[in-house]
């Protein structure tokens, strides 16, 4: 016998009202690894922040380095976060995963976190997966949405299909994609309290050498508001200098798509794709991509997309809000005029 439909209207709305309680449930309790460089809170942490508050419970931030107070001055005063722990050792200067994982399953351990939280960065996928083997539990990768504390929403196939996942694992690891949430914001009167993280094992199973940073003046290509991407047609390295007089023109950063950077044309820190940056800027202009799924999955998100291709069939133009078929080479110079004047 089927329930009346007054009845089944209360028990729709009364399942609705367990899902919302139990999406932020008061036994949650999180933790936030900063990501953090020349004394700088990476953007991504700030997703991840906002991410994390979706659940609910208590947020608490563990910071880690040779020398971590000024992050966590700054990390104390982020809305949401109630604890900041600091983890002051020359071993966690440059975010070794050998020596942070070890780190993170041992705060995990001591205070009971049911979630980890860390942005879907290089650093981020090089540490989360090692703490979640070490913790015996699944990773949950590059999630765009929050709907449970046992159910994230995440992109799968280059972004083709979008799959809702559940984990029965009682300590949820958890990387976020960036673009699919806001930054969080400091507040001047909140002020989180502060106190030293656990001591961890420090394995020293690797050694950190150096680093060599390609410094540009232009804007940062992750956190760009434009973007330009060139791609297989600008033909070779020297034509990108047509984007490049563009990008300055209008404040952007330059991209690439993956065969541009396999052709050689530029550096592969300058790929936008799948196996690339992810970006959403406010205006992404793509020229000469055809629109393969692996670039597409990087950019997708963007707020405003336009297309200069001269094939008019190319598959790009069915995700661009604005397509121009011409030949770049002719038109790149002619936008670029335009815009200076």
């Amino acid at each position: 016998m089927f329930p009346s439909i007054p009845s089944r209207i209360a028990l729709q709305t009364r399942s609705a009202l367990v899902r919302r309680l139990y999406s932020t449930g008061a036994g949650v309790n999180s933790l936030l690894y900063v990501e953090h460089k020349d004394g700088a809170i990476s953007g991504a942490t700030l997703n991840a922040l906002t991410a994390a508050k979706k659940l609910g419970g208590s947020i608490t931030a563990l910071v880690a380095g040779d020398a971590p107070e000024g992050v966590a001055e700054q990390v104390a005063k982020l809305e949401g976060v109630s604890k900041v722990l600091t983890a002051k050792e020359s071993a966690y200067a440059n975010a070794l995963p050998e020596d942070i994982a070890p780190l993170l399953v041992e705060t995990q351990a001591q205070f009971g976190f049911t979630h980890l939280f860390t942005g879907h960065t290089a650093t981020g996928k090089n540490i989360f997966p090692r703490a979640a083997a070490l913790m015996d539990v699944a990773a949950i990768s590059d999630i765009t949405g929050v709907e449970a504390e046992d159910t994230f929403v995440r992109p799968i196939y280059a972004g083709n299909a979008i799959a809702t996942v559940k984990t029965s694992d009682k300590v949820k690891v958890i990387t976020v994609r960036g673009t699919a949430f806001e930054a969080a914001s400091a507040k001047e009167d909140h002020s989180a309290s502060q106190e030293a993280a656990p001591a961890a094992e420090k394995l020293g199973l690797t050694q950190w050498i150096g680093e060599e940073i390609q410094k540009s003046d232009r804007p940062d290509l992750g956190s760009a508001k434009r973007v330009i991407s060139g791609g297989r047609g600008m033909k070779n390295g020297e034509n990108f200098k047509l984007l490049y007089d563009l990008a300055d023109k209008l404040g952007a950063a330059v991209g690439a798509s993956r065969a541009a950077v396999d052709a050689g044309f530029v550096d592969n820190s300058l790929q936008v794709g799948q196996t690339g940056k992810i970006v959403a800027p406010e205006l992404y202009i793509a020229v000469g991509i055809s629109g393969a799924i692996q670039h597409l999955a990087g950019m997708k998100d963007s707020k405003t997309i336009v297309a200069i291709n001269k094939d008019a069939d190319a598959p790009i133009f069915q995700v661009a809000d604005y397509g121009l078929v011409d030949d770049l080479f002719k038109a790149i110079p002619e936008l670029t005029e335009k815009v200076g004047n």
